[in-house]
């Protein structure tokens, strides 16, 4: 899967999803740190990536509709410290079949998976 992961989210991150033969990108490595959410977005779409994130500003489904983008996981912890983020992160792309995840909005709490299809 081509994902993209915010600048919000742990470099060390990216080493861990990398091991799982994913295709990674950040928002830092592409120069789009401190940039606006939306120049974010566009970045991620027109490259086609699944785009994790831990920023409210993503979190309004009427706007990231299923099925009108690549993908978006919304992670949302109790206490989302760097190595929370990153086991929870870790352990989701490696237990769960995230590539059936592509073109949904997906909802990760500390216990929780949703996955918000799109509608056919």
């Amino acid at each position: 899967m081509k994902v993209k992961l915010d600048e919000n989210l742990s470099e060390s991150l990216f080493t861990s999803l990398a091991g799982l033969n994913h295709d990674l990108d950040t928002v830092r490595s592409e120069g789009l740190a401190g940039r606006a959410d939306s120049e974010v977005w566009q970045a991620a779409q027109s490259s086609g990536r699944f785009l994790v994130t831990q920023d409210l500003d993503f979190s309004d489904m009427r706007k990231f509709a299923p099925g009108t983008h690549h993908g978006l996981l919304l992670v949302r912890l109790r206490s989302p410290g760097r190595g929370a983020l990153m086991k929870r992160v870790s352990d989701l792309f490696q237990s769960e079949d995230v590539n059936a995840w592509a073109n949904c909005f997906v909802l990760a709490t500390d216990t929780k998976v949703r996955v918000h299809r799109p509608k056919m």
